[in-house]
This record gives C-alpha cells, sequence and structure tokens, in this order.
C-alpha cells in the first residue's frame, strides 16, 4: 500500500513544508554519508576504525561530524570505555533501528537499480 505525499500532509498539517523539522531529519538521514554509516550499523556495533574502513571514502572529519549529527538526532549511540587505549563503539538507537528497517528496502532497490538509472 502506497500513500501518497498529499494523503501525509492531509494527516499531519505543514509536514515537510519549508519550515518544518522534517527537512533537517531529511537532510541528516537522507545525505549520502548518513545513509551510508547508518547502513552500516545495521550490522551491529562498530568501532570507529572499522566503520570508517566500512564506510569507504568518507574522510576522518565527515565520518566524526556524521556521527556527531546521528547521535544528537537519537539515532546512532556512541559508547566510550574507559580502557588505554580508549575504544569507542558506535550502534543503532531503537530509534534509528525502526528507520532502517524502512530504509533498508529503499537502500535494496537502489542497489539494484543504480546502475540502469545512472546509464540513461
Amino acid at each position: 500500500m502506497v500513500v501518497s505525499f498529499a494523503e501525509i500532509r492531509a494527516e499531519i498539517p505543514g509536514v515537510f513544508d519549508e519550515a518544518c523539522p522534517t527537512r533537517v531529519v531529511l537532510d541528516h538521514v537522507m545525505s549520502k554519508w548518513g545513509v551510508l554509516v547508518l547502513m552500516a550499523l545495521t550490522e551491529g556495533t562498530i568501532r570507529w576504525g572499522e566503520l570508517r574502513r566500512t564506510v569507504e571514502g568518507i574522510s576522518e572529519k565527515m565520518l566524526a561530524s556524521t556521527l556527531r549529527t546521528l547521535e544528537k538526532d537519537g539515532l546512532v549511540a556512541r559508547t566510550s570505555y574507559p580502557e588505554v587505549p580508549p575504544r569507542v563503539e558506535y550502534s543503532l538507537t531503537p530509534l534509528g533501528d525502526e528507520l532502517m528497517e524502512r530504509m533498508m528496502p529503499l537502500m535494496a532497490w537502489i542497489g539494484v537499480h543504480a546502475g540502469d538509472i545512472v546509464e540513461r
């Protein structure tokens, strides 16, 4: 069952308008790096270095920024262990898990069709 844009807007007046918080969430969640970091975290708890290797091409600065944003949004949890050397792990929060349950089918569809779309 596909819900239309008009149906969503009728149910939640003002949603997706220019000043709506949905614009901020879309920017954070649907950015290239945001999506790739969230997808990597669907595999479970990951340390910084492993996350950086998994999300190929991301700079340390962009990974740090993306993780801070997603953590502030309540989608990613950061756990720091007082060890030497320090150990930091990242995982999805329950809200992040709920988001990715919905987003992964879209990511799978993109994976299947991206080549055909880009070739056009």
